[in-house]
């Protein structure tokens, strides 16, 4: 596809047309790294092959998968998944109910912000259907041994009897993503050699058959299991006189525990607790000792850290729509002191001088090599602040809705397009492992893909196309920040300011 078709399309898939090619385009950027075909879904999931019942319980003869109702109480696994969620539901509740003189506002029966319905965790009409399977090798950091993770996402349904006796079916606003590990290390091929990440590799880029992908051995056994992750619309608020319209997304990680064989509440990875740091000064001044260390600062710009848990949260609340600024994403969040509530952790000069004394030690700084860079990466490498970045409303892969009788746009493009973005890096990554090489595991920043391993995103909203992300020069210098340089529009674009951002904005056509 040529450079000026690519940008014709975007345009005009941000209009809401040309869903077949737009589609197309995105099919070929998602193979042989993630499985989004309808049919191949509707397949693995009707049949009760990859239903999580079935992947957690494989002793289970039934022929069906499960509702909500039986699946929570029947696999004993997932037995303290619902109870948390019910308490951060009822955390979330008191902490947006205020009383003011003459008027309470909060969430919920009698407000306008309408709370997600709890009962459809408890239901015999709803269960979880399978959306999409992505491959995460592009994670192999975090355990080399795993070689990264496997994610099978499930989306919440609501089977409903018609009049004429037939289901119809309503896709509800909640994901479950069961994370595996990519390989077993017990595993064997036929020659009773050990799977290698290099194995597990080409059999994605090969776009082998789907058991060899998630695995020769299924259902798989403890030993592939790692998490599961929930992500919901807890409360959604309609636009009124008083306020824009706004809807809270609820994240959630359990953590599979192979001794008690259940998946038990567990920190979010880099998602910084905000209130807990601001609130104890000890801890304020590790984290931003360990933060500011120039090998965890070189990590931090890669996009690699993992900030250890006893700074990090086991919930993040996720408002949308967001700003294009880093501050505007989680107004909540500011760690920088000016910044949101309280005074903050980083100040502008303990920034520059962690960038001058790493600069000083020969780290070369990739993404970070300005205050405004740091907040954005400090944003942008917690959970809440990624699924705020170029997402949809919320998720960034809600799949597509292959049980629809007439599918809109929404339901046809399975993905954001933060996703879409990162697919030419990870699939760099599994050439890199199918190759026998160490695999480059930095990323850019979520608003903008690294460009790498070829030009496919050119042109596109996804890189410098209409409605990508680009940096603004400022009014009173004529310069771009230095964190940001790169972000250019194609040509026949320019960056145009689409917010209240004083450094980001958007590709769009120039006006005369």
């Amino acid at each position: 596809m040529s450079r000026a078709l690519r940008i014709l399309v975007a345009a005009v898939a941000l209009l809401g047309g040309v869903v077949s090619l737009f589609a197309a385009e995105n099919t070929a950027l998602t193979r042989g790294i993630a499985i989004t075909d309808p049919d191949l879904l509707r397949k693995l999931d009707q049949n009760n092959t990859l239903t999580i019942p079935r992947l957690l319980s494989p002793e289970r003869n039934a022929d069906v998968p499960l509702t909500t109702e039986l699946m929570f109480v029947s696999l004993p696994q997932l037995k303290e998944i619902v109870p948390a969620i019910d308490a951060e539901f009822e955390r979330y509740i008191a902490r947006y109910k205020v009383t003011y003189p003459g008027e309470t506002i909060g969430v919920g029966e009698g407000f306008d912000a309408q709370l997600f319905d709890l009962a459809n965790l408890r239901s015999h009409d709803t269960r979880f259907v399978l959306a999409g399977i992505v491959n995460r090798m592009d994670r192999a950091y975090v355990s080399e041994g795993s070689c990264g993770e496997i994610r099978l996402i499930y989306r919440l349904t609501r089977f409903d009897s018609g009049p004429d006796g037939g289901k119809t079916a309503t896709r509800l606003p909640m994901t479950f993503n069961l994370v595996m590990k990519a390989r077993d290390v017990r595993q064997t091929d036929g020659n009773g050699k050990s799977i290698s990440c290099a194995d597990v590799a080409r059999r994605w880029l090969d776009n082998a058959d789907w058991q060899d992908l998630i695995g020769s051995r299924l259902p798989p056994h403890d030993a592939m299991l790692d998490r599961i992750e929930t992500n919901i619309q807890v409360s959604v608020a309609p636009k009124s006189a008083l306020h824009d319209f706004r809807s809270d997304y609820l994240l959630k990680v359990f953590k599979y525990d192979a001794a008690s064989k259940t998946f038990e509440e567990s920190t979010l990875e880099n998602q910084i607790d905000r209130d807990r740091i601001l609130a104890d000064d000890v801890l304020r001044r590790d984290f931003k000792t360990w933060l500011l260390a120039p090998d965890h600062l070189r990590e931090f710009d890669r996009g690699t850290v993992l900030i250890p848990e006893k700074f990090l949260a086991k919930a993040a609340v996720v408002p949308t729509p967001a700003g294009l600024d880093a501050s505007a994403l989680q107004p909540e969040f500011g760690m920088m002191q000016g910044e949101g509530k309280g005074d903050g952790v980083f100040t502008d000069n303990d920034v520059v001088s962690a960038l001058k004394q790493a600069a000083a030690r020969g780290v070369d700084m990739q993404n970070v090599r300005s205050v405004a860079g740091f907040q954005r990466r400090l944003n942008d490498v917690t959970c809440a602040g990624c699924h705020q970045t170029r997402g949809i409303g919320g998720f960034h892969f809600p799949g597509v809705d292959w049980l629809a009788d007439k599918p809109s746009n929404s339901t046809i493009v399975p993905a954001s397009p933060h996703f879409f973005g990162d697919q030419l890096r990870r699939r760099d990554i599994l050439t890199a492992f199918a190759a026998g090489k160490h695999p480059d595991f930095s990323r850019g920043f979520a608003s903008r893909p690294q460009t790498r391993g070829g030009s496919e995103l050119a042109g596109t909203e996804y890189q410098d196309g209409w409605g990508a992300h680009c940096s603004l020069q400022d009014a009173g210098s004529g310069t771009q920040d230095e964190s940001f340089t790169s972000w250019s529009c194609a040509n026949g674009l320019t960056c145009q300011a689409a917010a209240a951002s004083r450094r980001i904005g958007m590709c769009f056509i120039k006006t005369r």
